[in-house]
C-alpha cells in the first residue's frame, strides 16, 4: 500500500458502528456473542471483515449466558449484543445473572432512532430503564463523538472494584452517523481503598486468640483473582476452610482441612464447624440466605471478621466485629497472625470431615447421580471445567465433584437461572479452547436453551454434555414432597423427547445409559476424542439432594432421608 493510500484510508470518515467496532478491539475484545436484528443491523454490517469472531447463538439469552461464562473464565468482560425490543429484553436474564454473581460483561443493544424514542415505535423498549436494577452502570449513546469515551469507560467500570455488567444502548441513527470530531470525556478511575491497618491488626488479634477459628471463602476470591493470596494465607495459618457455592475450587476440594461447601445443601462437617466456631473469617462472601440459614442462629458464638471489596456488603446482614474493606489479595498478604495452638479444634474438624464424608454405596439398581459426578470429575488427572444448570444436579456437582480451580466451576449462584449451563459451557470453551469443558444439566434446565446445540454444531465447539434425566423438575418435586404435603404441581416431565435423538438431529453425537455398569465405558466415550457429545443418563425420579436445611431453620438442623445414610431424620 502506497503512502498516499495509507493517508487516504486513515482519513476516511467512519460511522458510529465502525467506531464501535474499533473501540471494542482497542479494549481487547476478540469474541462476541449475539443475534442480529433491525436496529442493530448497522453494527453487524461493520462486524464483517472486522477481525472479531462473532458467535451466532440461537437465542439472545444464550448469548448473554455465554458472555457471562466468558467473563468468569477470563476475568475480562464478555461481550454480547442484540437488537432493540425483544432482542434486548431477551438479554435481561443474562445481564441479571452477571450482576448477581459480580461478573464483568458488556451488553450492547440496538435502539430505535433517537427521534422515535418515546413514541412506542416498532421494537422499542426502554431497556435502559428495564435493566437499571441489574447493571453496574448504563449508557445511552446520544452523539457519535462520544462512542470512544463511552466504550472505554464501560470496560473500566465493568472490571474495576466489584465487577459487573454494563449496558450500552446504541440508537440506530447514532450507529450510522458519520464522525466529524471525537469528544474527549472526563474519565474517572476507581481504585478500592487500601486495607485499613488498624482493622488488619484487630483481625490478627482475633485470630491469634481464637480457640475455634474458621474461614469461609466466598465468590469474591475467584472473581477478583485472589486465589493465590487466599491459598497462601490458609497454608501459613493452617485454618480449616469451608466455602460458598461460588467459591468451590478456591482451595482444592480434596485437600485436608477443607470441610466442603456450607449452607442449605452443604456438607454436614462444614455446617457443624460454622455453628461451633468462635471466630469466623468471611473472605469475599455476603452472608447469602442459602449460606446462613436462619440468620439470627448463624454462627451464634462467633466473633466475625468480614473482608470484602464492596463496602455495601459490610454489615448488610451480619454486623462484623472487624471489617476489612478493599482488595482481598493485599489484605490477605498483610495478615500475619501469630496463631495459637488449636490442635483440639483441628482434630474435631478432621473428625467431622471423616464422619460425614460422602458415601456412594447407594442401594438400588439405577445410576446414582452423585457417584457418576464424582467419577466424572476424577476421570482424568486434571478435573474438567464444569458449567452446570440449576436444580438438584447443580447441588450434586458442588457436593461431589472435585475442583482445584474456581474457574472450573461455572454456576448461576445468585440468580439460579435454569438454562445457564449449555451456553455457559460454550462461552467457557471459546475463552479457553484448550480446556475440557463439560455441561452438566437436568432435563428441565436443558430444555430452556436446547437450541444452543446448533451453536455447538455450527462452530465445532467441543463441549461435552452430561444430561441427568429424571423426567421431573427434581428440586421442585423434592420441596413439594417435603414442605407441601407431597402435592405435586406441574413437575412431571415424563413427556420429554428422546434427548439422544434430539442431539443427533442437531448433528451432535449422543449416547444413552441407564445402568451403573455402563457408566465407566460411557465416561471414556464422553471424554474421549470425537468432538461435541451428549451423554443422556436416566436416573431415579425419587432421588433427593441431601442434606437439606429446611427454610427458617438453623444450619445444624439438617434433614435427610433415603439413600444418604449419614443423615437420618432431623438433626437437632
Amino acid at each position: 500500500m502506497s503512502l498516499l493510500q495509507q493517508q487516504t484510508e486513515k482519513a476516511a470518515p467512519k460511522n458510529g458502528s465502525q467506531l464501535m467496532i474499533e473501540a471494542l478491539k482497542r479494549n481487547g475484545v476478540k469474541h462476541i456473542f449475539g443475534y442480529p436484528g433491525g436496529a442493530i443491523m448497522p453494527l453487524y454490517d461493520a462486524l464483517v471483515d472486522s477481525g472479531l469472531q462473532h458467535y451466532l447463538c440461537r437465542h439472545e439469552q444464550g448469548a448473554a449466558f455465554a458472555a457471562d461464562a466468558y467473563g468468569r473464565v477470563t476475568r475480562r468482560p464478555g461481550v454480547c449484543m442484540a437488537t432493540s425490543g425483544p432482542g434486548a429484553t431477551n438479554l435481561v436474564t443474562g445481564i441479571a445473572n452477571a450482576y448477581m454473581d459480580s461478573v464483568p460483561m458488556i451488553a450492547i443493544t440496538g435502539q430505535v432512532p433517537s427521534p422515535l424514542q418515546g413514541t412506542d415505535a416498532f421494537q422499542e423498549v426502554d431497556i435502559f430503564g428495564i435493566t437499571l436494577p441489574v447493571v453496574k452502570h448504563s449508557f445511552v449513546i446520544r452523539d457519535v463523538a462520544d462512542i470512544d469515551a463511552i466504550v472505554d469507560e464501560a470496560f473500566h467500570i465493568a472490571c474495576s472494584g466489584r465487577p459487573g455488567p454494563v449496558l450500552i444502548d446504541f440508537p440506530k441513527d447514532v450507529s450510522v452517523a458519520m464522525l466529524e470530531q471525537a469528544r474527549e470525556a472526563n474519565r474517572w478511575h476507581y481504585r478500592p481503598p487500601e486495607p485499613d491497618q488498624a482493622a488488619l491488626r484487630a483481625a490478627e488479634e482475633m485470630l491469634a486468640t481464637a480457640r475455634r477459628p474458621l474461614v469461609i471463602g466466598g465468590g469474591g476470591i475467584a472473581i477478583g483473582d485472589n486465589v493465590e493470596a487466599f491459598r497462601a494465607f490458609i497454608e501459613r495459618t493452617g485454618l480449616p476452610v469451608t466455602t460458598t457455592l461460588k467459591a468451590m475450587g478456591v482451595i482444592d476440594t480434596d485437600q485436608e482441612g477443607f470441610l466442603g461447601m456450607l449452607g442449605m445443601h452443604g456438607n454436614e462437617a462444614a455446617n457443624h464447624a460454622v455453628q461451633n466456631c468462635d471466630v469466623l473469617m468471611v473472605v469475599g462472601g455476603r452472608f447469602d440466605d442459602r449460606v446462613t440459614g436462619k440468620l439470627t442462629h448463624f454462627a451464634p458464638t462467633a466473633r466475625v471478621i468480614h473482608m470484602d471489596i464492596d463496602p455495601a456488603e459490610v454489615a448488610k446482614l451480619r454486623q462484623p466485629d472487624v471489617a476489612v474493606v478493599g482488595e482481598l489479595a493485599p489484605a490477605l498478604n498483610a495478615l500475619q497472625p501469630a496463631m495459637r495452638n488449636n490442635e483440639s479444634w483441628g482434630r474435631q474438624c478432621a473428625a467431622w470431615r471423616r464422619e460425614f464424608a460422602w458415601r456412594y454405596d447407594a442401594p438400588g439398581e439405577g445410576i446414582y447421580a452423585p457417584r457418576l459426578l464424582r467419577d466424572l470429575s476424577r476421570h482424568s488427572a486434571q478435573p474438567p471445567t464444569i458449567a452446570c444448570d440449576v436444580g438438584q444436579h447443580q447441588m450434586w456437582v458442588a457436593q461431589h465433584c472435585r475442583f482445584n480451580d474456581p474457574l472450573q466451576h461455572l454456576t448461576s449462584g445468585g440468580l439460579g437461572a435454569m438454562g445457564y449451563g449449555l451456553p455457559a459451557a460454550i462461552g467457557a470453551k471459546v475463552a479457553k479452547p484448550e480446556a475440557t469443558v463439560v455441561n452438566v444439566s437436568g432435563d428441565g434446565s436443558f430444555m430452556m436453551n436446547i437450541q444452543e446445540l446448533a451453536t455447538l454444531k455450527r462452530y465445532g465447539i467441543d463441549v461435552r454434555i452430561v444430561l441427568l434425566d429424571n423426567s421431573m423438575l427434581g428440586m421442585v418435586r423434592q420441596w413439594q414432597k417435603l414442605f407441601f404435603d407431597g402435592k405435586y404441581s406441574e413437575v412431571d416431565l415424563s413427556d420429554n423427547p428422546d434427548f439422544s435423538k434430539v442431539a443427533e438431529a442437531f448433528g451432535v453425537r449422543a449416547r444413552q445409559i441407564d445402568r451403573p455398569e455402563q457408566v465407566e465405558d460411557a465416561l471414556d466415550w464422553l471424554l474421549g476424542p470425537g468432538g461435541p457429545a451428549l451423554l443422556h443418563v436416566q436416573i431415579d425420579p425419587e432421588e433427593n439432594v441431601w442434606p437439606l436445611v429446611p427454610p427458617g431453620s438453623a444450619n445444624h438442623q439438617m434433614m435427610g432421608t433415603g439413600r444418604s445414610k449419614q443423615w437420618e431424620g432431623m438433626m437437632e
